[in-house]
Order: C-alpha cells, then sequence, then structure tokens
C-alpha cells in the first residue's frame, strides 16, 4: 500500500485546501495522473499519483485544510479498479447453484468478510472523525505518537488551531495557564460567532471564504498595520496619448498582432520613474533596504477568486508590443486559473488600474514587500486652463501613488509622480526612449 502526500509547493507555501478531488475511491490510476486539486494562497495547483494503482482511501474531503506532507490518501499498487468486482459478482450469479456443503462455507466466508468489513469501517470512521477535529503539523503528530497522546485532547496555542510540537509537550507536562486561558478565550469566542450568526432577524446567506480571499484579507491587513502607507495624488492630461494611438494603433497592431493600450505607456513610464527615483524599486529587510536592479512589474489582475497580482519580467528589456502581450497572456491566464506560482512571485513595482471598472479616484494599498504602487484611473473630460488662458474639455485622468514612508519621503513620492505625469503628457519622447 503507497500513500499519497501533500508535495512541497514553493518556499512560501506549506498549507492549502482541497478544492475538489479528481478521483474517487475504487478507480485506477497511473503514475503522475491528477488526483485532486489544490486550493493555495496564491494559486490552484494539481497534486499527481507517485504511483500506479487502485485508489483505496481518500482520507480527507473537499474543502479540508492540508499541509505539505500530509497523507491525504492510499494506493493499491498491486488491486484492481472497483469496476471489476462488479463484472465478477455478475458472473457468479449467473453460475449453477452450489451443493449444500459449498453454499454453507460460503456462507461463513461472507459473514466473515461483513464482520471484517464493519470492523474496519468503524476504524476508519474513528481515525477520520479524529483527523477532522485535529489540524497539527507533521511534527506535533510524531511528538503525539511517540509520548501516547491523543491529539484530540490538546489545547492549541496557534490562532488557527493548529497543534504544534510545543503544545504536545506542554500538554505532556500537564498543561499551562496559557493553555485554559486560551480554551476558555476561544470557547467564549466561539460562543460570540454562534450568537452573532443568530442575531439576524431576515434571511442571510454565508458561504465559507476562500482560501485565497482568507489570504488576500489578512495580508491586506498586515500591510497597513505595518508599514507607514500614504498616498499622493496628481492628474494626467491624455490628449497626446489618445491622439498618438489613434494614429499608430492600425500600423501597430498590422505589425505586432496587438492593440497598443494605456498599459504599456504607463509600465514604460513607471519604469523611468523607477530609474530615476530607485527607492521606489525597493524594499526593507530587517535594517536593510535592498535596492531592485531589475524591473519586474506587476500587473494587479480581477477574477471571480479575488484579485491576483503576475508579474511582468524585464519591462525595461521589452518594447511596448512585448508588454501588450505579456499583459493579455497573464491576464487570460489570472481568470482561466492558469497562473504558475512563478508567475506571482518577484515583482518590483505594482500597477493598478481601477479605470476600467469606472473608479474616478482610489487609494491603492501596497502589495508587501514592494514600496510603491501606481494606481490609474477612468478617463473624463474635465475643464482646463490653458498656457493662454483659455479654457478647453481635455480628457484627464486621476493618478495616485502609494508608498511606504520609511524609506520613501514625501519629497521623492510627488517627483516620481509628477514625472509620471510628464512621460504621459509627452509621449513622443516616451516611444523614443522606450
Amino acid at each position: 500500500m503507497k500513500e499519497i502526500k501533500v508535495p512541497e509547493l514553493a518556499e512560501s507555501i506549506t498549507e492549502g485546501t482541497i478544492a475538489e478531488w479528481l478521483v474517487n475511491k475504487g478507480d485506477q490510476v497511473e503514475k503522475g495522473d491528477p488526483v485532486l486539486e489544490l486550493e493555495t494562497d496564491k494559486v490552484n495547483v494539481e497534486v499527481n499519483a507517485d504511483t500506479g494503482g487502485v485508489i483505496t482511501e481518500l482520507l480527507k474531503e473537499a474543502g479540508e485544510d492540508v499541509e505539505v506532507g500530509d497523507v491525504i490518501a492510499k494506493v493499491d499498487e498491486t488491486g484492481e479498479a472497483s469496476g471489476n468486482e462488479d463484472d465478477s459478482s455478475g458472473e457468479d450469479a449467473s453460475e449453477e447453484k452450489p451443493d449444500e456443503g459449498e453454499q454453507e462455507a460460503k456462507e461463513e466466508k461472507t459473514e466473515d468478510k461483513k464482520e471484517e468489513k464493519e470492523d474496519k469501517k468503524e476504524k476508519s470512521s474513528d481515525d477520520d472523525s479524529k483527523k477532522e477535529d485535529v489540524i497539527a503539523t507533521p511534527a506535533a503528530r510524531k511528538r503525539a505518537r511517540e509520548l501516547g497522546i491523543d491529539l484530540s485532547e490538546i489545547s492549541a496555542r496557534d490562532p488557527y488551531g493548529r497543534v504544534r510540537p510545543e503544545d504536545v509537550d506542554e500538554h505532556a507536562n500537564g498543561g499551562s495557564k496559557e493553555e485554559k486561558k486560551q480554551t476558555s478565550g476561544a470557547s467564549s469566542s466561539d460562543k460570540k460567532e454562534e450568537e452573532s450568526k443568530e442575531e439576524f432577524s431576515k434571511p442571510v446567506e454565508r458561504e465559507k471564504m476562500s482560501r485565497r480571499r482568507q489570504t488576500i484579507a489578512k495580508r491586506l491587513v498586515e500591510v497597513q498595520q505595518e508599514s507607514a502607507m500614504l498616498t499622493t495624488f496628481n492628474e494626467v492630461d491624455m490628449t497626446n496619448i489618445m491622439n498618438l494611438r489613434k494614429e499608430r494603433k492600425e500600423a501597430f497592431q498590422d505589425k505586432h498582432g496587438v492593440k497598443l493600450g494605456f498599459m504599456s505607456f504607463f509600465t514604460k513610464a513607471a519604469v523611468g520613474a523607477l530609474k530615476e527615483f530607485p527607492l521606489l524599486n525597493a524594499e526593507i529587510q530587517g535594517k536593510e533596504v535592498v535596492k531592485k536592479k531589475f524591473y519586474d512589474i506587476g500587473m494587479a489582475v480581477s477574477t471571480d477568486e479575488g484579485l491576483v497580482v503576475p508579474v511582468v519580467r524585464d519591462a525595461d528589456r521589452i518594447g511596448f508590443a512585448g508588454i501588450e502581450s505579456e499583459i493579455i497572456r497573464l491576464a487570460e491566464m489570472a481568470r482561466n486559473k492558469e497562473l504558475g506560482l512563478d508567475d506571482l512571485q518577484g515583482g518590483s513595482f505594482t500597477i493598478t488600474n481601477g479605470g476600467i471598472f469606472g473608479s474616478m479616484l482610489s487609494t491603492p494599498i501596497l502589495n508587501s514587500p514592494q514600496v510603491g504602487i501606481l494606481g490609474l484611473h477612468n478617463i473624463e473630460k474635465r475643464p482646463k486652463v490653458m498656457p493662454d488662458d483659455s479654457i478647453e474639455a481635455r480628457p484627464m485622468m486621476y493618478i495616485a501613488l502609494s508608498y511606504d514612508h520609511r524609506i520613501v519621503d514625501g519629497k521623492e513620492a510627488v517627483q516620481f509622480l509628477r514625472r509620471i505625469k510628464e512621460m504621459i503628457e509627452d509621449p513622443y519622447d516616451l516611444l523614443l526612449e522606450g
């Protein structure tokens, strides 16, 4: 009997939620066949069978959280698919009735098998219920086995209820006051939760947050707690860039097979401004500021399951057509849930475009550990005073820069955003320099 375990996914990912089983108990699988889809903080990944055979047990259900190294299924390498049993039973039914001695022996055998099956069922259901009740790290499970302790009796200090090795040791030593406090705190919080569930007098609908949505919520709160985030604003006259796109769009599409959009202009402008103000392309690591000499620009993409930020690599080295193609490719992959971890990691700066949904003005939240994010908004005609004091209706866009004030001063942030404005308002130079 072989075990299927949750494999190592990436350095930053240690757990996930089973989104869907792709096989059933009794199914025949080959080595490398996908057996389930695992939802992680960043992407959905398929877990494959390490060996061929018949699935004899599914130890976890869809919706359950699992950690790297957890056993999730068992495979019998010598077994046959459950369909064969049905065929053979059909054949037996069509055979002639055996004599009395044979019939008695068969009945006894059947009774034994039934009892054996019931014992197994009882045992596995007990094990399953225990596994469902207790979430523990592999190291904690091992320690509990060594000490002969039932994991269900241990109070976890982890806010997510996960039992760790130190919890096992404390339980072995008779527990601690802190554990008792936490247990009573947990029960009171459970009571509050139950009360809050009953406080609605009118119909409501409840649904569990997806792992990705939980992670997004947690990280957005963390960013606001751990960084000194400020936002500065400016506005851009889009007249010249719109005229340039109008002039070049057909020739550009004929040559490159993609449309010339606004995002490639803003990406190139952001790269140019980052080169002039390198602290916005940096991050804080402990007591050090790490200035990045590469320009991997994250592009926020909205999906049904929440916002993801795939990365356009080496945006300083590829042209406008390359940026537009890459944005289209990554957006399609994001919506089809095909993004890999490599597509999402390692960005140095992010651009988010709320304008496509009609946003006029917003304060984008930093994509940690980055220290800068550029927010774009919708284009609207507004009156603008021209150099000769005349007033014209011009297509204007508000742009926002959120930044971490711990390493970026207000002066640099304002100048950075003004530099973006200058390059967008003079796109011909930007094209030549791009």
